[in-house]
């Protein structure tokens, strides 16, 4: 299961706003970063794309887009495959969790983070 760390922020901005966004919602149940919500949706429009690929569609560095890769694997939000190449070698190639799943997802991180959060509550005071 992926691991919570909302942003305390992003929590309370998500908690304020009327009709917050997809982008809004995921950077804060995942405690990702802008950059790294971009990353993901980019990979939903351009599945099976290798680092480079992704780099030049999101006109960023490829060590920078490599980070946010791996923080979306962590996540659960984004696979690696290798792809054997004709002339030998190989290339990693990503594709983003589809949306069905990651919304599956998002509701379970959101439930795991929320019980944790009942447990500490709970906590509070119980010494007394």
């Amino acid at each position: 299961m992926a691991e919570v760390d909302p942003k305390p922020n992003r929590f309370r901005d998500l908690m304020l706003d009327d009709e917050p966004g997809f982008e809004e919602v995921l950077a804060c149940v995942f405690g990702i970063q802008d950059h790294e919500v971009r990353t993901y949706l980019t990979l939903l429009d351009h599945p099976e794309r290798t680092v480079q690929e992704l780099a030049d569609t999101l006109d960023r560095d490829r060590s920078n887009v490599n980070r946010s890769l791996s923080t979306l694997r962590e996540k659960g939000l984004a696979a690696r495959e290798r792809r054997l190449l004709d002339g030998g070698g190989h290339v990693y190639q990503y594709t983003a969790t589809p949306m069905p799943a990651a919304r599956k997802l998002m509701h379970e991180t959101l439930d795991e983070w929320a019980d944790y959060v009942h447990e500490r509550i709970d906590e509070f005071g119980a010494d007394d």
